[in-house]
């Protein structure tokens, strides 16, 4: 028996899960691209699928509708891949593993991919449909959003023609969205120099463990620990403290996930073990201290291991990473003057990486204002010059800015008022959103985004609440009654 048989609204359910089952992680959605045109194939409808694997389904308006305004429904069909340590989950073959606690639809061990799974399930609940009365439709699947919105920015102006969009990647229920951040990702690469490690020294490993992370744009506001830049106060302070030698250092997984885990290998004198433990358990107590109210769990760990070491980064390299880590700007910039509580701006060290004769270094860049954006990544593009290391800009999106008057906008607010009894939120998020590059791509676009409650995004234990999900349902379906 499927897991969420009969909870409503059930077609929306239906779809949800037959998406949990196929592997989607961003760059690689030929199986759910290949699944939206079946169905869009099997309901009789006109499908387009572009080079990018966007996928267009349209939808004539029901009877009395068939004038009516065109509506473009979109959604993004990828998702944030993360597990906790230890697991096996396989995402390029497993489904995910989900439960029903109450009100939650929740993934424990893995992320739950309802961003943006959820507003595939809606859409293709409406395309089924027989009964639901709605415009012309157009359901614009796009890709890869996650790690850089290439699906939306390969996407073709010609395959579509409403004028009024919907965009369904907002985690607020009772808030639609109306402006956004723009964004920005960029490595650094610094080349490593080898020699021989001295004589006599053991491997130890270090580990920054026990973090929340989240989202970096939603959830960059929380104040979580980044283990990136804690890792680098670690190895900034033990060099201060005694000699060792560096040969390995990793974290996150994501540039647009708060990183939860990094690590880093280390040689040290055998008597130098006390002075260094002595070092941990101090940034321990600092951690704790400092992380109490967001990440309680944070810990430091040391501990032996058993490597057969030939090579270590010199001592110019080791000097040039932990500056680094350090100086590239991590967290809150700045915030709007214009909107109360709204992050303006923000970077986030998302990857550490080894590889080859590289360490990388990606931050992910947020800003409603462009200039901004720009400043901060000519900060981290000073510090790559400074300390010698290559610097490159790998994705740049632009932010959707509020327009003064919008159809679709004022729509919302009304419907949401018939049917709740109380106010929308109308606002502005600082993360990115494909919005920002329809408005370019598609002139005089009428857009909102919406959705329902969602927690923890991309971050093992990501949840959604099944009643949201039917209000938020709900609600789009009376607006798109309206639209006549």
């Amino acid at each position: 028996m499927a897991v969420l048989e009969g909870i409503k609204p059930e077609r929306v359910m239906y779809y949800f899960e037959e998406i949990t089952k196929i592997p989607r992680c961003s760059k690689h959605e030929e199986k759910i691209s290949n699944f939206l045109v079946d169905v869009g194939k099997r309901l009789g409808l006109e499908v387009i699928q572009d080079k990018a694997l966007n996928v267009i389904i349209k939808k004539p308006g029901t009877k009395g509708y068939e004038n009516s305004p065109t509506v473009i429904l979109q959604g993004h069909m990828d998702m944030v891949c993360e597990k906790v340590q230890g697991s096996n989950h396989d995402f390029s073959m497993d489904p995910i593993k989900f439960e029903v606690e109450g009100d939650y639809i929740v993934a424990k061990e893995t992320t739950l991919g309802a961003d943006d799974g959820i507003a595939i399930a809606m859409i293709l609940a409406i395309l089924e449909s027989k009964d639901i009365p709605h415009p012309p439709i157009e359901a614009l699947f796009t890709t890869d959003e996650e790690s850089g919105m290439t699906g939306a920015k390969e996407l073709e102006p010609k395959n579509l023609k409403g004028k009024i969009l919907i965009n369904l990647d907002s985690e607020e229920e009772g808030i639609i969205l109306v402006s956004c951040a723009g964004g920005e990702r960029n490595i650094i690469s610094i080349p490593i120099e080898w020699k021989e490690p001295s004589e006599g020294k053991e491997c130890f490993e270090l580990a920054v463990t026990g973090l929340m992370g989240g989202h970096s744009g939603m959830e960059i506001d929380k104040g979580r620990g980044n283990s990136n830049k804690l890792m680098g106060r670690v190895l900034n302070r033990l060099n201060r403290e005694i000699d060792y030698d560096l040969y390995y250092i990793e974290g996150g997984s994501k540039p647009n996930a708060i990183p939860r885990f990094t690590k880093a290998k280390i040689l040290i004198l055998k008597e130098q073990y006390e002075k260094a433990n002595e070092v941990i358990s101090k940034l321990n107590e600092e951690f704790r201290n400092e992380l109490i109210h967001s990440d309680k769990d944070v810990k430091v760990e040391f501990y032996k291991v058993e490597d057969d070491v030939h090579n270590v980064f010199c001592d110019n390299t080791k000097e040039k990473l932990i500056a680094a880590i350090n100086l590239i700007p991590n967290g809150i910039q700045s915030m709007s003057m214009a909107i109360k509580g709204l992050v303006e701006s923000s970077n986030n060290l998302g990857v550490i990486n080894t590889v080859d004769n590289f360490i990388t270094l990606e931050s992910s860049i947020r800003s409603s204002v462009g200039t901004l954006k720009q400043y901060i990544s000519d900060t981290i593009e000073l510090i790559a010059k400074t300390i010698g290391a290559r610097f490159e800009r790998t994705s740049s999106y632009p932010a959707w800015q509020y327009k003064e008057n919008s159809y679709i906008r004022e729509l919302v607010k009304e419907t949401y008022k018939e049917l709740y009894n109380k106010d929308v939120v109308v606002s502005a998020i600082h993360a990115g959103l494909e919005c920002g590059i329809f408005d370019e791509k598609l002139e005089n676009m009428d857009m909102i985004s919406l959705g329902p409650n969602m927690y923890g995004v991309h971050a093992p234990g990501e949840r959604i609440s099944i009643s949201s999900i039917e209000r938020t349902f709900n609600l789009l379906l009376k607006v798109l009654e309206k639209i006549k």
